[in-house]
């Protein structure tokens, strides 16, 4: 945590993981993709892929996650990067999402047997940036190294209210859509002259707006659309404006895919005698409930006592790509305070976090 890391994360943070799995017997590949200057969505992302391998014909586990973290912002208590114990909490930026949950991981990975099965780690430190460079190009590492594991537990903080109450086993898709209406700028007074773009733009907003994508599903929320910004560039009371334009946001269940959703929206807006824009940041995933998610609520139960929920509710995260690959599910600390001034955890929740971590490895491993 004393690594400052803000999204993306290079070199130092890196160097301490890789030598902390490297004393644990792991072979380490760190690697850098993008080229673009800095600020950009093309700046430089570092990676790390590490794994220790057992006999060939056993299972194969990773934990994910990322070592990026999102700036502090204004307000600390006490500095954002260096870690302060205060009480029973352990303060500082990236405790929660998710140094702490890395921290558990390597923790676990110490006490699981060698000849257990094959551990890898996949770490990014591009997920809280535009991450396409991240996990994406990891996943390409892993098949052209012809290393993809069985299962994969995401480090994520999903507990809600304590440790345990909730894991995630699928996520939303997120579609982002930029819609544009061109018009002729003119005086108010005269408008005959000019063509307005706005009444088209309410028209397509109003209908995007009544649409009622589905009712959820067994494992989902309904899908849900929702108008994020509204842009007119006309700084005088008497001139219709040339142009105007929104942007809409869609979070979506497994009823509907990112391209499906994007010509709905495409086709409302030329209705309208507009255009539309989309960039699906990611599609909806579910790993149905079975012996993963059974294997990880045992873990829990027994360290913590609580049946965790199976959730699908929340943002993206890189589970989004890593679903490509293997089932995965993700586990992890409370979330109440990342992001925020002062983010914090419970340092007997990292003690028990790292427990549980222990026991889904050597269960997946063992795992048919």
């Amino acid at each position: 945590m004393a690594c400052e890391s803000v999204t993306p994360a290079r070199g130092p943070v890196f160097a301490m993981m890789e030598e902390m799995l490297q004393a644990i017997g792991f072979d380490v590949h760190r690697f850098t993709r993008g080229e673009g200057p800095e600020g950009s969505d093309e700046e430089a992302v570092e990676n790390l892929f590490a794994i220790r391998r057992a006999p060939a014909d056993s299972k194969h586990f990773a934990f994910a996650g990322h070592l990026d973290v999102v700036p502090p912002g204004e307000g600390w208590s006490s500095d954002a990067f260096e870690p302060e114990i205060r009480g029973e909490l352990l303060h500082g930026r990236g405790a929660v999402d998710m140094k702490g949950a890395i921290a558990c991981m390597v923790s676990a990975a110490a006490e699981v047997p060698q000849d257990a099965g094959t551990i890898s780690f996949i770490i990014t430190g591009d997920e809280e940036g535009p991450a396409l460079h991240g996990t994406r190009a990891l996943i390409d590492y892993m098949r052209e190294a012809g290393q993809t594991p069985d299962l994969i537990l995401v480090g994520e903080p999903t507990s809600v209210n304590r440790l345990g109450d909730m894991m995630k086993i699928g996520r939303r898709g997120s579609v982002n859509i930029w819609i544009e209406v061109d018009g002729t700028q003119g005086h108010v007074a005269y408008p005959h002259l000019a063509d307005n773009p706005l009444p088209k733009l309410v028209a397509i907003l109003a209908e995007l707006d009544a649409l009622v994508l589905d009712e959820g599903t067994d494992w989902f929320q309904p899908s849900n659309l929702e108008i994020t910004e509204i842009n007119v560039p006309n700084k005088a009371h008497n001139v219709i404006p040339g142009k105007a334009s929104a942007r809409i946001s869609i979070r979506f269940n497994d009823q509907h895919t990112g391209a499906s959703l994007s010509e709905k929206v495409t086709a409302i807006a030329e209705k309208h005698g507009g255009t539309a824009r989309p960039i699906i940041s990611g599609e909806p995933f579910l790993t149905p409930p079975g012996e993963f998610s059974d294997m990880i609520a045992k873990a829990v139960v027994a360290e913590t006592g609580v049946d965790p929920e199976r959730s699908t509710t929340g943002g993206t995260s890189d589970a989004r790509f890593l679903k490509d690959i293997a089932p995965v599910i993700e586990f992890g600390l409370v979330n109440a305070t990342m992001h925020k001034t002062d983010e914090a955890v419970a340092i007997a929740d990292l003690h028990a976090l790292s427990r549980i971590y222990t026991t889904i490895a050597c269960e997946a491993l063992k795992a048919s």
